[in-house]
């Protein structure tokens, strides 16, 4: 497997990549009746969290034309990453009741939200502040 350059990433890319394979580790253990529900769930958001985080990053702001359109698209992104990340942690409280994953893995998903919740927020409040926007 090819290693990417994170000294080149953002923190919270590497963060979110992180996240996504503690993610992939402990479900790949669960219960096969939480296969297709809590585990493809967790999957699914740890992706898109990636996703929009790379999405929102391409969107590239001092250009020429329309500024406010591409600020909003940016911030779209950026606040989908976000929920998206909030909603990885619901689904990951409800996998360790339901006993899908274990509490100590739990726990860790748990850091791993928090640290993607709190860098996000600070991409936010850095882009509001760089561009403008209250």
């Amino acid at each position: 497997m090819a290693k990417v350059d994170t000294a080149r990433e953002m923190a919270v890319v590497t963060k979110a990549k992180e996240l996504y394979n503690y993610v992939i580790i402990i479900t790949d253990k669960a219960p096969k009746r939480f296969r297709f529900s809590l585990s493809a769930e967790l999957m699914k958001l740890s992706l898109s969290v990636i996703e929009k985080i790379y999405r929102a990053n391409e969107v590239f702001i001092d250009g020429v034309g329309d500024r406010d359109r591409r600020l909003q698209l940016r911030f779209d992104y950026q606040i989908g990453a976000l929920t998206d990340v909030k909603m990885l942690g619901y689904i990951a409280m409800l996998a360790a009741e339901h006993k899908c994953i274990l509490d100590k893995q739990y726990k860790l998903v748990s850091q791993y939200v928090s640290d993607c919740q709190c860098m996000l927020a600070a991409w936010i409040r850095s882009d509001s502040k760089r561009y403008g926007r209250t």
